[in-house]
């Protein structure tokens, strides 16, 4: 048989929950109270502001009048320049009249008076087993003719075969370290004798005697003065001028 709780009991349980419910109610009221409330203002700093402070501890930098003195400019320097020493010029062994005497006339390329080699001089003079003699002249010039520095000589000689003629011709030795060399020729005729020789100006002057056309091979008349040129092997006459002779 079940035992009934009295009613006093059954009621308390009641009026604790309904207790519990109106604290709860108050709680959250007394918390949405304080949330819907005015926000606070907040008013104007009254203190220093950080600029001023800032200002006020950096002084700013007095200007002055005077001038940055100038810099003096330090030119570049330069190596000095090298010095050079020329080359001393080249020095050729003279070539005189005198060498001639033992020099030799003609060549196989162009050969003297039809001789097919060169004909030895030796004291001036050459003389052939066919009778013909050749005689070195004594006028004679020297100077450079061919351009390169070194003095040449020209010369003349003549060649008597055993009759009355006798010719002349005008040779030209070029300078190989003091040594004539036969170099080039060209004829006067007979019994043409020349008078003088000189050179200057790469130009070789000879003066010499010759006859009118009407005259006889003995009758000398003229006076010639021809300039000559030498090209290579090849001596040719580029101007002459005649004046009037009475011996």
């Amino acid at each position: 048989m079940s035992r009934e709780d009295p009613p006093a009991m059954r009621r308390i349980p009641l009026s604790l929950t309904s207790l519990a419910l109106v604290c709860l109610l108050t709680a959250c009221g007394g918390e949405q109270g304080t949330t819907d409330g005015a926000a606070p203002t907040v008013g104007p700093s009254t203190g220093p502001s950080t600029a001023s402070v800032l200002n006020a501890a950096t002084p700013e930098p007095t200007p002055t009048s005077a001038e940055p003195t100038p810099q003096k400019k330090i030119a570049p320097s330069t190596a000095p320049a090298a010095t050079t020493t020329a080359p001393a010029p080249v020095v050729k062994a003279p070539l005189t009249c005198a060498h001639l005497a033992g020099a030799k006339l003609g060549s196989s390329k162009t050969p003297y008076n039809g001789y097919p080699d060169y004909l030895p001089l030796t004291e001036g003079q050459w003389s052939g087993e066919d009778g013909a003699t050749v005689t070195l002249q004594k006028p004679c010039g020297i100077g450079d003719l061919d351009g390169d520095g070194a003095d040449d000589a020209v010369g003349v000689v003549s060649l008597n075969s055993g009759g009355s003629g006798t010719f002349y011709t005008v040779a030209v030795w070029r300078n190989n370290g003091g040594m004539p060399v036969f170099r080039a020729l060209s004829d006067l005729g007979d019994r043409t004798p020349v008078v003088s020789v000189s050179v200057a100006g790469r130009r070789a002057t000879v003066v010499w005697l010759t006859r009118s056309p009407s005259r006889g091979m003995a009758e000398l008349d003229i006076k010639r003065t021809s300039v000559y040129k030498l090209s290579g092997s090849t001596l040719t006459e580029v101007s002459h001028t005649d004046a009037p002779y009475n011996p």
